[in-house]
């Protein structure tokens, strides 16, 4: 529990829109979930990827799109599956049970406005290592076949679905309960800067309380933010990629370096985050950001669904790297991650102990709110050198797929150079060839997006915070991501 000593601020003063405001709060809350089952539609296992009616725009039926996206019978009721819904919902359950009797680490997070610090568990590591055992063990005895792979790539809209319900229903009861936050609290709760704008829908999506916290029997207190943040979405991310490995071999009765190396890669950089949970509490999400519809969605369902589009893609069309493909993709992945580690890593480091002998020669500014920032090192290249690693790290995950695209044809067909799946039917490139980057490859355009908005909206709080200081600083360190180019 945090500790109970008097809090003397709510929040700090609340700040203009952002998402440009109310509109790009409804269409974010309510856009992302429509693109990701376009997503799952559009490029899909039943008739190609896009679907072959998509490639004739003009002379579309929609009775034949339908059923080559594999529209469900009983229309959009079939997008929700209240045995998934439950099974999901004890998907959540046995990672709060996990949270709760794993070892843990017990932290101090950093100071609050309020002047509180709140206590933090950390065990995601833990309890993402117990659940990946668990599933080995299973995949040993059943093969392809185990439950939870099947149950996985079968009901995947459906569980989309599920997790779309509850990362609204969480936002929701957040929203909701954050008009409890009184001046004075011991609890240290606090309203976000920019979560209280007095309009509803735009507070319900940015986040109007900043560390949302509940009690659960026999669990305890669980921060809800930093919980959703590393736990069921991170987790998911990794099992879907399993589950479309299954997948794939269920279609073939084999696997592909790509589709393996996809998985792999993916899986170490979930866990090396987890492992480092930590280094969370400095990040804006957890000292800046309130809990809404654009975190709770964000963890939940824009993580685990968007980020595995390239292997839930090489499930139907394999695709095989081979040596040298392999040495580029690697090498390309090694060198963001060591920028996006090593960096974070000296960051944490020199808040933690200027004076540690491994950062104790970088050179900072010395700023008038106490503070020091780095120009020197792997902070004085760029002044977000991290998000270029983390930026790089995005090009492995899609390059595997290749030219994307393909057409799945009925058994028989007898293409040239087309896969052959166990039941007959035969997928090739044809004229869908290309096209399919647009679902493969968005995850790169997307992230790049992303990091320069999370870049424009630091420099604003930094500008805020320490002025003329920050000022300076980007005199000195004058790129904001790109080395020389941005």
């Amino acid at each position: 529990m945090a500790p109970k000593t008097k809090q003397t601020a709510v929040a700090e003063p609340a700040h203009g829109y952002e998402f440009f405001g109310p509109p790009g709060a409804f269409g974010i809350s309510f856009g992302l979930p429509i693109l990701l089952y376009l997503f799952n539609f559009a490029c899909n296992d039943v008739s190609g990827c896009p679907a072959p009616s998509l490639l004739h725009p003009k002379s579309i039926d929609f009775e034949v799109l339908k059923k080559e996206v594999g529209w469900p019978e009983d229309g959009v009721r079939g997008l929700l599956s209240w045995d998934v819904l439950g099974w999901t919902l004890a998907y959540y359950l046995f990672s709060a049970v996990l949270y709760r009797v794993l070892p843990a680490t017990e932290i101090e997070g950093t100071k609050l406005a309020n002047g509180g610090r709140l206590k933090y568990r950390f065990n995601a590591f833990a309890s993402t290592v117990f659940t990946l055992v668990v599933c080995a063990a299973g995949t040993f005895q059943q093969g392809a076949e185990f439950p939870v792979w099947t149950f996985m790539s079968d009901n995947y809209v459906q569980i989309l679905t599920a997790n779309i319900l509850i990362s609204y229903a969480l936002a929701t009861f957040v929203y909701v309960r954050s008009f409890s936050v009184k001046d004075g609290n011991p609890e240290f709760r606090a309203l976000a800067a920019g979560g209280h704008s007095g309009n509803m829908l735009y507070d319900w999506f940015i986040g109007r309380e900043l560390n949302p916290r509940v009690t659960l029997p026999l669990i305890g207190e669980v921060d809800i933010k930093e919980w959703m943040e590393l736990r069921p979405g991170m987790l998911g991310w990794i099992l879907l990629n399993c589950a479309f490995v299954a997948k794939q071999y269920r279609l073939y009765g084999h696997i592909t370096d790509g589709i393996v190396f996809l998985t792999i890669i993916q899986a170490i950089y979930v866990l090396d985050g987890q492992y480092m949970e930590p280094a969370i509490l400095t990040t804006m999400d957890i000292t800046t950001d309130g809990f809404g519809t654009m975190l709770a969605f964000g963890d939940l369902c824009w993580v685990p669904f968007l980020y595995t589009q390239q292997t839930r893609y090489l499930a139907v069309h394999p695709q095989s790297l081979g040596f040298v493909g392999m040495a580029v993709v690697g090498s390309l992945l090694a060198v963001g991650f060591s920028i996006f580690r090593l960096s974070n890593s000296q960051k944490n480091a020199f808040r933690n102990n200027p004076n540690d002998p491994k950062v104790a020669h970088l050179k900072y500014i010395e700023t008038k709110a106490g503070t020091r920032l780095l120009v020197s090192g792997w902070w004085g290249i760029a002044r977000h050198i991290n998000y270029f690693g983390d930026w790089l790290q995005a090009w492995p995950y899609c390059l595997p797929t290749g030219l994307a695209g393909y057409t799945i044809l009925s058994a028989g067909s007898n293409a040239v150079g087309a896969h052959k799946m166990l039941d007959g039917r035969e997928v090739i490139a044809g004229e869908a060839q290309g096209w399919g980057m647009l679902f493969t490859y968005f995850y790169i355009l997307y992230f790049g997006v992303l990091l320069i908005h999370r870049d424009g909206r630091d420099d604003e709080k930094c500008s805020k915070k320490y002025g003329d200081d920050w000022e300076t600083y980007k005199k000195i360190v004058r790129s904001r991501i790109v080395p020389y180019i941005y």
